[in-house]
């Protein structure tokens, strides 16, 4: 495990809950307080909660059930096994979140870096980039009609347009954040509980606003609409995967946004 210092905020947060389970402060059984009070009582964003509480899943001490809460169910041992008639799930030899980003960390990542990209695409962009570009939307779209998943749709789309940059570096950024969604255990945790995937429909919309905006070169306006996409993402996530708190609509980012000059 990585020292304190070197520790992202959520596993931060996530260890200050597990010493709360440690310490007695909850029992197997008991429903932990909504999300928002703990992120209230903490002094974090609700998205860094969230992450804290899917790091706990994987650990195998929380249960999330959807429309009711999260509850323990399980606690950790001064030896560091675990006291719980549930805990046959968990395997710590094969899952170490040391080096995992979390989910909102993740998105927030790529909302910062992958709106400058697209503003940057839109003044370097050529026909080649435009179909390839259009040659994902249609993937996409094929997905979304017969029901199947559209990750490589997504990800054809968003890559199309990080080498509409026609810089190799950037290429490699967009590359290496889409291989830590791909390889993080809590965003396929994340997505266990989305049941509702209309917003795959929506999610298209705007990769065909971003589209538009870079065959007008458009550069603020393309650079505008992947924050909004992103943002669009991130809001998906908190709501859909909510458990405790059905109408929450807190922003990961409450003093920072990207304006259109």
């Amino acid at each position: 495990m990585c020292s304190t210092l070197n520790k992202r905020p959520y596993q931060k947060i996530g260890e200050q809950l597990k010493d709360q389970l440690s310490d007695g402060s909850f029992s197997v059984g008991d429903k932990l307080p909504p999300e928002r009070d703990i992120a209230q009582r903490m002094s974090v964003s609700r998205a860094t909660v969230r992450d804290a509480m899917i790091m706990l899943e994987l650990d195998g001490l929380v249960e999330v059930r959807k429309g009711s809460g999260t509850y323990v169910v399980a606690i950790p041992a001064d030896d560091h096994t675990l006291e719980s008639n549930d805990a046959k799930n968990y395997s710590a030899e094969s899952h170490n979140l040391s080096d995992d980003m979390g989910v909102f960390e993740m998105l927030q990542a790529r909302q910062l870096v992958e709106s400058h990209i697209a503003e940057f695409a839109a003044t370097q962009v050529t026909k080649t980039d435009i179909l390839r570009l259009e040659e994902a939307l249609v993937q996409e779209r094929e997905a979304i009609a017969n029901h199947e998943d559209n990750e490589q749709g997504d990800r054809a789309f968003h890559m199309a347009l990080a080498n509409a940059t026609q810089n190799s570096s950037l290429v490699d950024v967009a590359e290496r954040l889409w291989v830590q969604r791909q390889t993080s255990q809590a965003w396929v945790v994340l997505h266990r509980r989305l049941t509702d995937i209309d917003y795959r429909e929506k999610w298209l919309d705007e990769h065909q606003k971003i589209l538009t905006a870079l065959k007008r070169r458009q550069p603020k306006e393309a650079g505008l609409a992947m924050w909004q996409h992103l943002e669009s993402v991130k809001q998906t996530l908190l709501t859909l995967s909510n458990v405790d708190d059905p109408a929450f609509d807190g922003y990961l980012f409450d003093s920072y946004s990207l304006q259109a000059n």
